[in-house]
């Protein structure tokens, strides 16, 4: 057994928060009250910190197969569990693809050896090419959680209405990376400062935007639940608000580093702040966080991206991949940008970081509760944190190395074993 002391217990499926006691036996919460005694358990003591469910992130990228030289699922959940994150879901853009359940089956074998919950999308069509869906029943049955293309936004809108409707006939839905390519340019750079600065074109908002705007009213029409993965833009949190008013069946979530930074970034972090979508501007970065506060986007997912440094360093920064390494600073951003700064409550940043992505998915997780799963997160709310250059992960391509954030998580405990210990 393993009894919590003197914690700030907050679980923001009920609103519960109080000073109090938690005890855990085997995977389970046994107990949760003011002074409780249990001689034989171990003492955790959690005085001036926050317990809170442990955190579920629904968009990381663990590289495995194929690309371990960047993570793989087990330095992924290392990265993880450092983060205060007990459940992850990977998406399929891996090579191969996890387009087949034969695929599937190997990457959730490797996911089972973990000490946290590594779930996993398979993608909606066949390894990536926008016009054969996946075979969804099958894969479903051997464990897929949901269905993605990440990465690659489906062009088709045929395919699209194909896809909706497999969803939903399956009591599934998919996750959408929201970008036309035939209206960008370069990725990786917002337009603004690529024609300004770098004098290329770059990703434009219209192309995130108009797409969103297509695919939530197709989901409206087939009375389909669709996903927008990673939005960016100011008009793209209007059109979400306006098919969710419709009555569409459309949920939303925003990265941390969309919240927090500009594409000024770019001129200071180089590569390293290269991503999919691009960080905007200000306006954008505002608008993203008054969708939190209103509920319009309900869950904040990091999309983890890890890279090598070797080919963060390219000479060309057009070259370089896009993405960042993101879960073992996400939680610091939510606190520094999004609490500290006066935006959300601490229980408004939990429910959006642990019930709200917990519950899209039907996970087991994101709450606290007695008889509930001993999945918890301990952290100093409080604590300044300076980002350096050792992660758990095997990347380090994170633009927000050098920089002082708020919080700092001391355990991570899943299945009621603590799997991270500052």
């Amino acid at each position: 057994m393993l009894l919590i002391k003197n914690g700030r217990v907050m679980d923001p499926k009920t609103g519960f928060d109080k000073v109090c006691d938690v005890l855990l036996d085997g995977k389970k919460i046994v107990k949760i009250a003011e002074n409780i005694e249990a001689g034989d358990a171990q003492i955790l003591d959690a005085t001036g910190l926050v317990v809170a469910p442990g955190l579920v992130d629904i968009h990381v990228h663990f590289r495995e197969p194929g690309q371990t030289h960047k993570e793989d699922i087990h330095t992924g959940s290392l990265a993880a569990a450092a983060g205060g994150f007990t459940t992850v879901v990977m998406m399929a853009n891996t090579n191969p693809t996890i387009s087949t359940v034969e695929t599937l089956q190997e990457v959730l074998e490797s996911a089972s050896c973990e000490k946290i919950h590594v779930k996993s999308v398979a993608t909606i069509t066949e390894n990536f090419d926008g016009q054969h869906l996946t075979d969804f029943p099958a894969l479903l049955a051997a464990g897929a959680v949901g269905f993605s293309d990440d990465g690659i936004p489906l062009t088709s809108s045929k395919v699209l209405r194909q896809a909706l409707e497999a969803a939903k006939k399956n009591n599934a839905f998919i996750c959408l990376h929201e970008e036309d390519p035939e209206l960008n340019g370069i990725l990786g750079f917002n337009e603004q400062i690529a024609r300004e600065h770098f004098h290329i074109c770059g990703a434009t908002g219209v192309a995130e935007y108009s797409m969103i705007a297509r695919d939530v009213m197709i989901a409206y029409d087939c009375k389909a639940h669709v996903h927008v993965q990673h939005l960016s833009k100011e008009e793209s949190v209007k059109v979400v608000e306006f098919a969710q008013k419709l009555g569409a069946q459309v949920t939303a979530e925003v990265a941390p580093q969309h919240f927090s930074k500009t594409e000024a970034l770019l001129l200071t972090k180089g590569s390293n702040a290269k991503m999919n979508p691009p960080l905007r501007l200000e306006s954008d970065r505002l608008a993203v966080i008054e969708g939190l506060k209103s509920g319009v986007i309900s869950v904040i997912a990091t999309d983890h991206a890890p890279h090598h440094a070797d080919e963060k360093a390219v000479e060309d920064i057009t070259k370089a991949p896009s993405g960042m390494t993101g879960l073992e600073t996400s939680l610091s951003l939510g606190l520094t940008y999004l609490v500290e700064a006066g935006h959300l409550t601490l229980m408004d940043l939990l429910e959006k970081m642990t019930i709200n992505p917990a519950a899209l998915y039907g996970f087991e997780a994101g709450f606290i509760a007695e008889n509930g799963p001993a999945d918890l997160t301990i952290f100093d709310a409080t604590a300044d944190r300076l980002v350096d250059n050792h992660f758990a992960s095997k990347a380090a391509n994170s633009p927000f190395v050098g920089e002082k954030l708020k919080g700092q998580v001391k355990y991570t405990i899943c299945d009621g074993e603590i799997v991270f210990r500052q």
